[in-house]
């Protein structure tokens, strides 16, 4: 439905603001076509306003009606070319809980490990292979040649941990195909992709997990296989680590103020990760307490308030806003669920209770503009829908486990203001703690380097499990697989982290068959428009309130601040970006009584 625009929270242009419109569309990932539409004031360096488009529709939560439930697994990882292993796993997740079965231990052991390559595969190539480019020599010396200047000239700190005298090294190391850095963690990437496999039968769409565990084959050579290939991994961390926080101290340096780019309030959500096998049983009664023995905490996180841990709360929160989207509204359609498994009412706007009714039409900015609808979390303290965001993942759950304090696992520990990371000690290096801490800001700078320390955590938990594995195996307990009976009426929902946020399917059985089925994953919550309250998206939340760093003007003006801001989210794998100038049209700024004597604005 149409709605009011919400006023940028930048300060006004001044009178004759050299505004200008600009666009990137799409910035395409795997899923979905994005677009970031702005406009810019050259003379007071900032964007004034964005709107962030998808120009996809996929239906999947149509078509998903009437199958059985046991495909759907199956289905849903095609939602993605990159991350449907944790569709996958998150509908797994929900088909556990609707058929009331729990996986032995070890087939949750394996579970974890596929999960923890893939956050491994995922992130390294990323963070170096795509959103990296944006620090490389090549970029940094076209859009802003002083700080490349400077970077030749800057010693890195802890070039005797990762190689790189000066922060120039690091970014010339990191120009694509060409770069060591770049070359060194492509290689990387084939090494987790191996891992995955060696887990869940393939990648990206897992042939061995199913509903009541996995197929995988279990054996000393199958972990072996897995833990030869992840100390090599830890051993790169321990270069990786510290080159990031080299190179993005850097920037707070070289620009003063870059901490505004991409910059917004800390809403920040995370369902979990990494289930527990010793205490998760799927059962939603009891799902707080498995919900918080994830070796991820989930929670949310307002204004640096960790409000909840509870999974149940999560749920129930949930709230799925039409915004400036082009669907009609369900107000007048069924009601699958009143109430959940433990009493409490089911609001309509829930996934349980969505229907999903598309309503092509023309995109405008002043109404309806993309295909994301505008999830939201209802606050009951205050009865705000908060725009949550993931951050691209990392951020929001390095946050939350770190505020919740429950994850020690030996390798990770959350001590209330940060997360310890240890890495053992591997063929060439010695032992290395890594601690990351909550930062000041959620922005750009801060979302990228939490990616980075992310996969030092999701390599330590999978030694953590691949050592848990090892004992069942040695232990004669090689039993993968629950049998079950898929029933004629239930409900069910899982809570993950896909690589870049929070992840959640909810299905509704009727007749042994899907009557309702939504998956949520993490670019609905970041990439979503302005919603019927006039609250603005992560993206364009984050873009509107973006200063411009970048040296060029207008004429060549590449946008490295905008893409940075943008990608900080990781909106899932960017494989082309186009840029449209609209021929640098200015739009000239004038009073409202001028406007009135029926000059065009």
């Amino acid at each position: 439905m149409p709605t009011a625009v919400a006023e940028p929270k930048t300060e006004a242009p001044k009178k004759h603001g050299n505004i200008v419109e600009m666009s990137w569309d799409p910035i395409t990932r795997i899923v979905g076509s994005l677009g970031i539409y702005t406009k810019i004031d050259f003379d007071s360096k900032q964007v004034v306003e964005c709107h962030s488009t998808s120009s996809i529709f996929r239906g999947y939560s149509i078509f998903m009606k009437n199958k059985d439930p046991r495909d759907s697994h199956f289905i849903t990882s095609r939602i993605c070319g990159i991350c449907g292993d944790n569709h996958a796993t998150c509908s797994v997740y929900a088909q556990n809980m609707a058929y009331g079965i729990k996986p032995p231990a070890l087939g949750e052991w394996i579970v974890n490990l596929g999960e923890a390559a893939e956050y491994m595969f995922d992130h390294c190539i990323f963070q170096d292979n795509l959103v990296g480019v944006d620090f490389c020599e090549m970029m940094v010396k076209e859009t802003n040649p002083g700080v490349w200047e400077k970077a030749k000239h800057t010693d890195a700190p802890h070039a005797k941990d990762h190689g790189y005298r000066k922060i120039a090294d690091i970014m010339t190391s990191l120009n694509p195909f060409e770069g060591e850095f770049y070359r060194e963690t492509l290689q990387m990437s084939r090494l987790t992709r191996e891992m995955f496999c060696l887990m869940e039968g393939r990648h990206v769409h897992p042939s061995t997990l199913y509903p009541g565990g996995v197929g995988t084959v279990p054996s000393i050579q199958l972990f072996t296989d897995y833990l030869v290939r992840l100390m090599k991994y830890l051993e790169f961390m321990k270069k990786v680590v510290p080159l990031h926080d080299d190179l993005f101290d850097f920037f707070y340096e070289a620009l003063p103020g870059y901490e505004k780019v991409g910059q917004r309030r800390v809403l920040l959500g995370c369902w979990g990760s990494f289930q527990d096998p010793d205490v998760c049983d799927y059962d939603y009664r009891t799902m707080n307490d498995w919900g918080r023995a994830m070796f991820v905490t989930p929670g949310i996180v307002v204004d640096g308030q960790l409000v909840t841990t509870n999974l149940v709360d999560i749920n129930l929160g949930i709230r799925i806003l039409l915004g400036s989207s082009y669907y009609q509204d369900w107000e007048n359609e069924e009601t699958f669920v009143t109430h959940d498994p433990l009493g409490n009412p089911i609001d309509k706007r829930h996934p349980w209770n969505q229907t999903t009714i598309p309503k092509p039409q023309k995109r405008d900015f002043k109404g309806n503009y993309t295909w994301v609808m505008s999830p939201r979390w209802y606050d009951k303290r205050t009865g705000d829908h908060l725009a949550l965001d993931t951050g691209g993942g990392p951020i929001a759950r390095l946050w939350t486990t770190a505020l919740a304090g429950l994850v020690d696992l030996g390798y990770v520990k959350a001590t209330g203001s940060s997360v310890k990371i240890r890495i053992p000690k591997t063929a060439l290096k010695p032992e290395v703690e890594f601690e990351w801490k909550i930062p000041k800001w959620s922005n750009a700078i801060e979302r990228d380097r939490a990616r980075t320390y992310f996969q030092a955590y999701a390599a330590a938990v999978g030694l953590y499990c691949c050592e848990q594995a090892l004992k069942e195996v040695h232990a004669g307990r090689t039993q993968t697989f629950t049998p079950f009976r898929v029933p004629d009426e239930a409900i069910g929902c899982g809570f993950h982290e896909a690589v870049r946020g929070v992840l959640s399917h909810h299905m509704v059985i009727r007749n042994g068959k899907i009557a309702n089925y939504h998956p949520y994953p993490p670019t609905p919550w970041n990439a979503n428009p302005r919603d019927v309250y006039g609250t603005p998206g992560p993206y364009e939340d984050a873009v509107q309130n973006t200063p411009i760093f970048e040296e060029n003007g207008p004429d060549k003006f590449k946008g490295i601040d905008i893409m940075r801001a943008v990608r900080s989210f990781d909106p899932c794998l960017p494989c082309g970006v186009h840029m449209y100038l609209g021929n640098g049209k200015v739009l000239k700024q004038l009073h409202t009584p001028t406007a009135l004597m029926g000059l065009q604005k």
